[in-house]
């Protein structure tokens, strides 16, 4: 199976949904959300398993260090998901400061990403060859660009108090 075939049956925008809590009543909400996101985290590892094309000797090196690697994305994911929530709550009545805060944020979240993708490239070095390292990053950057696209359109744009009125 092509990793456009997998990826196209990912649908983290449900994940997120739920995650948020826009779509369940509340006693529903937290047992469905560690299902969705325990079938979200298989997922992501089932699209780099099919398209990594490890040796059983390779994996045996890859796998322990990729659940490390996610285990750390996870935390800055559940940060994302802080972040969203605290721009849901205040959507109506954002103001500078709280967009100031939702803009660095954001930055600051994207620069987590970042340094753990580098500090796990030496990681994954000793695991496996350049090309497959750099595979795995571009698989993982096409997941994440994925999630990013359907976060993007789920978050409205914030407004200023004038636009709100309108």
């Amino acid at each position: 199976m092509s990793l456009k075939t997998i990826l196209a049956s990912f649908t983290i925008a449900s994940l997120v949904v739920c995650t948020l809590g826009l779509n369940q009543p509340v006693y529903a909400q937290i047992t469905q959300k560690q299902l969705d996101i325990a079938a979200a985290r298989a997922q992501r590892k089932a699209t780099v398993g099919d398209n990594m094309n490890l040796s059983a000797d390779e994996a045996t090196r890859f796998w322990p260090v990729y659940d490390a690697y996610e285990a750390r994305m996870d935390k800055i994911e559940d940060r994302h998901v802080r972040e969203l929530k605290e721009f849901a709550a205040k959507y109506d009545h954002l103001t500078d400061a709280d967009a100031k805060k939702k803009l660095d944020e954001v930055m600051a979240i994207q620069q987590a990403r970042l340094d753990v993708q580098r500090e796990f490239v030496p990681k994954f070095l000793a695991a496996v060859s350049q090309v497959k390292v750099t595979r795995f990053y571009q698989i993982d950057n096409k997941i994440q660009a994925l999630i990013q696209c359907d976060i993007a359109q789920l978050v409205p744009l914030a407004k200023t108090k004038g636009e709100m009125a309108q």
